[in-house]
């Protein structure tokens, strides 16, 4: 598995660079905001797996940051961790109230930050909210969108998979596979920015399959956008030789070599006009059995 990845927003340049210092020693990704409405753009770029936040900001307080993305389908479920200035029940409380998972008061002991990071993020794992690679909603968010949505009008879902991505994954490894994953992430949050709404949803229900929720209307110009991009952009992830032949070879039990062609999406949806549903399950079902006819 990757390196878990941290977004520290603190206006205090020394707390931010010693806690970037010490976070990265200890194996993690760390990204530094200094003002709140950075934070909003940098989470939406690319989801972290946990949000260190302090409430007193230069632009937006702590709180406005947390609401926001609570607030946000694609963000609402990453875990925030509220760094106080002083210990007052009060904020305590409307941090919690705003759908804060921890807080912990400035000065801080940086071992106890630690455990609470490692708590928050374990929790998420546990409960089936989060992939750990991509950092995106897991299982149990995502039945809950189908619920949520299922009696609503006006929506698609996406089935969406990374074809001969166990091929890729066999010849050079599950570090680089996860970090194909974390690029997926990062594209489906891009392209929904570019042609989608906030209100969209990205799920990772496991290894190379991707879920989007969206609208009817913004369904056609989103895989166009997908597709185009990954084809322009997963080429990246090869050596020069394999990008050049345009497929990788790998070696079976039998030691008979077999050729792969480079990874490609394939990609397959539903709307709610197509059928009326009784149960998430015919939704995902006929969303996946969409995709494999569209190979």
């Amino acid at each position: 598995m990757g390196k878990a990845r941290l977004l520290v927003v603190e206006d205090d340049v020394d707390i931010a660079n010693m806690l970037r210092i010490y976070f990265t020693s200890q194996n993690y990704e760390v990204d530094l905001a200094y003002r709140g409405g950075v934070a909003l753009d940098k989470t939406r770029q690319n989801l972290p797996n946990l949000i260190v936040l302090d409430i007193m900001l230069p632009d937006i307080d702590g709180f406005e940051v947390c609401r926001s993305l609570r607030t946000h389908t694609r963000t609402s479920h990453v875990p925030i961790i509220f760094l106080t200035q002083k210990d007052e029940r009060s904020d305590k409380l409307q941090g919690l109230e705003l759908g804060a998972d921890d807080y912990i008061t400035k000065p801080f002991d940086i071992e106890e930050l630690k455990l609470r990071v490692q708590r928050a993020i374990q929790r998420a794992e546990q409960q089936s909210l989060t992939d750990p690679r991509s950092g995106l909603p897991a299982g149990r968010l995502i039945e809950e969108q189908l619920r949520r949505i299922i009696r609503q009008g006006g929506w698609t879902v996406m089935d969406i998979r990374l074809k001969d991505f166990e091929a890729f994954k066999e010849a050079y490894g599950f570090l680089a596979g996860d970090d194909v994953l974390r690029f997926m992430a990062m594209l489906l949050n891009e392209v929904l920015d570019e042609t989608g709404s906030p209100n969209d949803f990205i799920g990772h229900p496991g290894d190379d399959n991707f879920v989007v929720i969206t609208t009817e209307t913004a369904t056609l110009p989103i895989l166009q956008r997908l597709k185009a991009r990954f084809d322009e952009e997963i080429p990246t992830h090869y050596n020069f030789l394999d990008r050049e032949n345009g497929y990788i070879t790998t070696t079976n039990h039998d030691g008979i070599p077999h050729q792969h062609p480079l990874m490609t999406l394939s990609a397959g949806a539903v709307s709610a006009s197509q059928y009326e549903f009784a149960d998430i399950r015919e939704i995902i079902e006929l969303a996946a059995e969409a995709r494999r006819q569209n190979r």
